[in-house]
This record gives C-alpha cells, structure tokens and sequence, in this order.
C-alpha cells in the first residue's frame, strides 16, 4: 500500500519527498526497492535510493548486518549503513535531488497522485488492514469515525471524514504525528472530564473526574503494553507517620494527579464538601489503599482548574478557580520532603488570574504557563516564571502561535512542549501543537476534523513508551458528549526538530528561556544546520562520480567520504565544545566578580544610608543650635534696652536730687526747700 500525495509546485517536504519515492517504486513494502526500484535505475543508483529512502523514513540503521552469502540484502544493508546518523529530513531532500538528476521530468509526470497529507510509514510493514467505519449519530447528525486514503494494488480505497485512525494493532503500522485508536480491551472506564492521569511504568492511572455532573472517586488503570483496562478496588489500609488515617476519598474534579515515590498524590480539585485549603491525598501503589497527608504552613485556600508541576522534590502550584468561582493567579510551593506549603512573593507581571491552563517546567529551573479562560474569554498568551529569581516574564511567541483555548492538556517531551485539545467557549481545538521550549517557536504537529475526543476540553495527556519511543495517551474529554476513548500520537522526527526547519531566524529576544539541560545543544544544532548545504554537495559529488562504477565500489567510496567529513564535523564540534567550555569558565568568572561587586555596593549602601542618618542627625542638631543662637540674640538685647533704661532711670534720678537741695548756705539762711520752690 503507498501514500502519495499531489505533485505541484508549491508541494512541500515532506509530501513532496513521498511523492518522489512513490514514482521512484517504493511502495511502503521490502520488495520495492529490489523490484520496481531495480527496474527503473542502475544497482548502484538503485540502493543510494534504497539507502536514502530507510534514512528518511526509519532512521539510522540499527539492524544486524545479513548473511554474506545473500549479495542483495548485503549490498542494501551497507549502503544504508554508510549513512551514518544523517537527520531524515536531510536524506529527504538527497533523494529528490537524486532523483531529478536521474529523471528530471518526474515532478511533471506525477500529476495523477491522490492529495493528502503522508503520514511516516515504517516501511517494513507488508499491508494495512482496512479500519471498518461505524459512524456515530448524535443529535440526528452523523460523524464518520476514521479518515484513511490509501492505494492498494493502483486502486484508490475510499474512507471516511475524520483525522483519527482506527488500527488494529500498533505493532504492524508505525504512523507519526498522527491520532489514532488502538485496539482496547477490558471494561473501559466511565466517560468522564477534568479527571486526574498519571503513567508508573508503562501504565497509566485515571482517577476521578466529571461525568454529567456527577463527580468521581473511581481508579483505573491502562496497560500500555498490552491496551487493557483494569479497575483498581481499594483496601483499606495502616495508618503511616506521614498520614492521618485510611480514608475512601471523596469524589472531585478538576483536581492534578502527580507521580512521587511509590504514591500517586492528588492535589485540590473540586467537591461536594467543600474544604477551606487544599487537601493532599496519597494513594499507595503497594497497598492499594488512600490516605491523607498532613502538611504544615499555611496551605492554599481550595481550588479546581489548577496546574501542579513537579520541580526536583516540589509542587508548584499555580492559579485555578476556588469554591466561590473566585480565579486566582497566586504561587504556592509544596515540600514532598517537608510536607511544608509555602507563598511566594514574586516580581514582574504575573498571568492574570485564570484557570484550566497548562504549565510545564523546563531545565528544573523556568515555570511556563499557556492559555487558560476567566468566566467571559480565553487566553493564548504565554508567561515564563524564573524559579530562581520568581521573575515573571512574558517572551515573544514565534512560529504558528496556537488560538486562545481553556481545557487543553499539556505534555512535555524532551524540550517540546506538546499542546492538545482545549476549547474556546464556541468549539473544541483541532490542532495540536508543539512548542520548542529552548525558542519558544510554535509547530502544527497534526489537526484533526469532526467531533474527536482529542478536539475536547478536560482531556489528560500523559508520555508514555511503546517499542522504546515516546507517544502521547490521551483519555476522555467533553465536546458535546463525555468520552472514555483513548487515543495515541507518536511524534516523528518532524515534531522534534521544527526549530531547526524554520526559515525565519529567531530574534534574541525570544532566546527568553535557555536551554541549560545542555548547552551545547543549541551550538551543534546551528554548526550541523550550517553544514547541510557542503554535506548535500559532497554526498551528491559521489553519486554523479560513482555512478558509473559498480554498487560495492560506489559503497566503499561513499563510506570514505561520509567518514572523512564526520571527522572533520566533529573536529569542529570539539573546537565548538571547547571554546563553549571556555565561555562558560569566564561566564562563571564574570558571575563571581559581579556577586562580589555586589556585595561590595551593597556594603557602600550601608555605608552611605549610616552616613546620610548621621548627616540628617547633625542637621537637625545645627537648626537646635540655630533657633537658641536666634533666642540668645534677642534676649541680649532686652538686656540692653534694660540697661540703657536703668542708666537712664539714675541720671534722671540724680538730676532730680541735685535740684532739690539748695546747698549749704542757703540751709544756714534758713530758706526751707518748700519756700524755694515756691519762689521759683
């Protein structure tokens, strides 16, 4: 069976690489490159095509080299192993450049292919079975369930309209970046939403959620092995130092499932007997039985539609909506090692309040949050907590930046971010999304149609592994209708690597979170991007002068050549990792200067803050002195005044005495005073 897709000329990667290996003879089975392949072009040219085509659509080649007495199966195996770890995308664009040079009229000769998106195949698979479509009818409407186009045999198999595809067996078809249901068994759980999920070893738990209604307190579990449904009937249990008592909790929603230890602990969520703070519930995986743990400090007042992400040995907990429909936008952290609540004070903008957004951390050290509703819109805007410093920042969005949304449900992979499902207060969210948390650059992974649960607000998504890769398990959600059905997406290399495929150069002001799990990631990334070019060129140089030369020769001269410019590009890399390291050593050194220059200024603040005290002081002091100068001045001259009265009182005094007495002789005439004055 092949997937084509439509040649023109706006045809991107990588539908136009499928497009270039349908014409070239593969059809998805391992016949193709030795038959219809082999047909077409030279041995030689026929197994750099074979080669290129396992590259881009496997990857490296990891299997064990065949037997020596079966020359075909050898010849294709070395010649794919020559590639080394060459990025699929980059044998990709090999491929149709090959091509054209050996037909360069093929791109105007596939005009007949079916137009459709091709998802990666593994191409070890000999055939798909056809999904039977059972449509569901809701409300009078008919949704189809699957949406398959494929060729069998050139004739074209018609399917129905919706992006999830049913398979009956994950193990036979490989699809990436792509929804699809595998084949359950067991008795499912109750549909349900704002339910709780968690994986412990290949298992993923469901505990409790919203259904019509009616909240839950039931545990499921998932065998991601073996796509089986379990119930969980819980004991009762001894009561442990870190708890109260055994307890049947009650049912909630809305509440964050996390994975510590050998428990899994429920935090908040929404009752029906409210409580004034938080409550912390512990399940334990040994003995089947709940518990509640008892904290210390002063917990978080109540609340549902909260994120709590894990960060080293604590919860940090963010937003939500409390018992009153109150949203919230405080910062609360969890000790696991404590069991000790603490607020925190933070600086900057913070996300306004908000509840049913996601959160994610990245390098044990930056707190993201996206999207999010209030009780009349939705948000889509982004916010970026330094859990050193309890800055709050809100960087530059790149890329195709997700539509506002509430419900949705985030995962991390590695430095992606995925995004799935949510809603807008209208609809339910088709796309899902990826967010490159080093360059905070949005991708579209994939987009469904129709009524799908991964299109449903109050959905979980949790990273499980399955044939030792990473996929994405969602469950439940409500669109319209609850739903219990599962589904799966296994990312490919497309989804990981969109920030090295985008044309468009990030500015530095979107470098807001760095990559600090590996510094020297983003140094490889941009030396091997700068590359691609001289590798495409030295690659297709030895296919135009080998060609003409047998397929084992072709082979040895190709590995030479991929082995000379290895080493050379890990020459560089050392170089590059050598001066990274020196950088970071005078980074380092910078830092220590700059702490102790920090100090030192803090120092001279003391400094100068004792001595602008002191001045105030003697200021105060000198107006004192001042005011008493001034009272001093006036009192010295009343005195004067005083003493000029006095002076002034005595000479009048004496002048008075002097005319009063008539001397002597008048006092021998017997003249009285009185009689003298009468005269005069």
């Amino acid at each position: 069976m092949s997937h084509m897709a439509r040649a023109s000329s706006g045809l991107q990667y990588p539908e136009r690489f499928f497009a270039a290996a349908s014409f070239a003879g593969f059809d998805g089975s391992p016949r193709s490159s030795s038959k219809a392949v082999r047909s077409k072009f030279k041995p030689d040219t026929a197994l750099l095509f074979y080669a290129l085509y396992q590259q881009a659509t496997v990857g490296p080649c990891n299997v064990s080299e065949p037997s020596a007495w079966n020359a075909i199966e050898k010849s294709k195996w070395s010649s794919w192993k020559q590639l080394g770890d060459m990025v699929p995308v980059e044998a990709m664009r090999l491929f149709v450049k090959l091509l054209e040079e050996e037909e360069p009229g093929w791109y105007s000769r596939v005009s007949n292919f079916v137009a459709e998106p091709v998802p990666v195949v593994d191409v070890q698979m000999n055939h798909q079975h056809d999904s039977k479509v059972e449509p569901v009818v809701e409300n009078g409407n008919s949704y189809p369930e699957t949406k398959t186009i494929s060729t069998e045999n050139g004739s074209q198999v018609e399917s129905q309209d919706k992006d999830v595809v049913s398979e009956e067996g994950l193990g036979s078809v490989v699809v990436y970046d792509q929804w699809i249901s595998p084949p359950i068994s067991g008795q499912r759980p109750k549909a349900r939403y704002e339910h709780g999920a968690a994986v412990v070893q290949d298992k993923m738990y469901i505990y409790g959620g919203n259904h019509n209604g009616r909240y839950l307190n039931d545990l499921h579990v998932l065998d991601l092995r073996s796509w089986s449904w379990s119930r969980i009937e819980v004991k009762p249990g001894a009561e442990s130092p870190d708890s109260t008592s055994p307890v049947t909790v009650a049912p909630c929603a809305g509440h964050s499932l996390i994975h510590w230890e050998n428990k899994l602990l429920s935090i908040a969520g929404h009752t029906k007997d409210r409580s004034e703070t938080i409550q912390v519930k512990a399940f334990d995986l040994q003995t089947s039985s709940w518990s509640n743990l008892k904290t210390y400090g002063k917990p978080p007042v109540s609340r549902g539609g909260q994120t709590v992400t894990l960060v080293g040995t604590s919860l940090v907990i963010f937003g939500g909506q409390d018992a009153k429909r109150t949203l919230l936008n405080d910062l609360h952290i969890l000790d696991l090692e404590t069991m000790t609540w603490d607020e925190i004070d933070t600086v900057g903008v913070p996300p306004s309040p908000r509840s049913d957004h996601a959160a994610a951390v990245h390098a044990e050290r930056y707190l993201l949050i996206f999207g999010g509703g209030s009780h009349a819109t939705c948000f889509n805007d982004l916010h970026v907590l330094d859990l050193q410093t309890m800055e709050w920042s809100r960087p530059t969005q790149q890329g195709d930046i997700p539509t506002a949304r509430a419900g949705h449900a985030g995962v991390t992979v590695g430095e992606n971010w995925f995004i799935v499902g949510g809603g807008d207060n209208k609809s339910g969210v088709s796309e899902t999304v990826v967010l490159n948390m080093s360059t905070l650059v949005w991708s579209v992974v994939t987009s469904v149609q129709g009524r799908v649960p991964v299109a449903s607000e109050g959905l979980s998504v949790v990273v499980g592994s399955y044939n030792s890769e990473d996929v994405l398990v969602s469950y439940g959600g409500y669109n319209g209708r609850y739903s219990s059905e599962v589904n799966v997406l296994k990312p490919s290399h497309k989804s990981t690597l969109q920030s090295t495929m985008i044309e468009t150069p990030v500015p530095d002001s979107v470098s807001a979170v760095p990559n600090a799990t590996n510094p020297t990631r983003d140094l490889e990334s941009e030396f091997e991007a700068g590359q691609d070019g001289k590798i495409r060129e030295i690659v297709m140089d030895n296919v135009e002068s080998e060609s003409r030369s047998k397929g084992e020769k072709t082979g040895e001269h190709l590995l030479a050549s991929l082995r000379a410019e290895k080493e050379e590009l890990e020459s560089s890399l050392s170089k590059e990792k050598i001066q990274t390291l020196q950088l970071k050593q005078d980074l380092a050194e910078a830092e220590t200067r700059n702490t102790d220059l920090y100090k030192e200024l803090q120092s001279v603040r003391s400094q100068l803050a004792a001595e602008q005290s002191r001045c105030f002081k003697l200021e105060v002091e000198l107006a004192e002195l001042r005011q008493k100068l001034q009272t001093m001045e006036t009192l010295q001259k009343e005195l004067e005044l005083l003493q000029r009265q006095k002076a002034a009182s005595e000479q009048a005094a004496m002048n008075a005495k002097r005319q009063g007495s008539g001397g002597v002789w008048g006092w021998l005439a017997g003249t009285p005073a009185s009689q003298k004055s009468d005269d005069a």
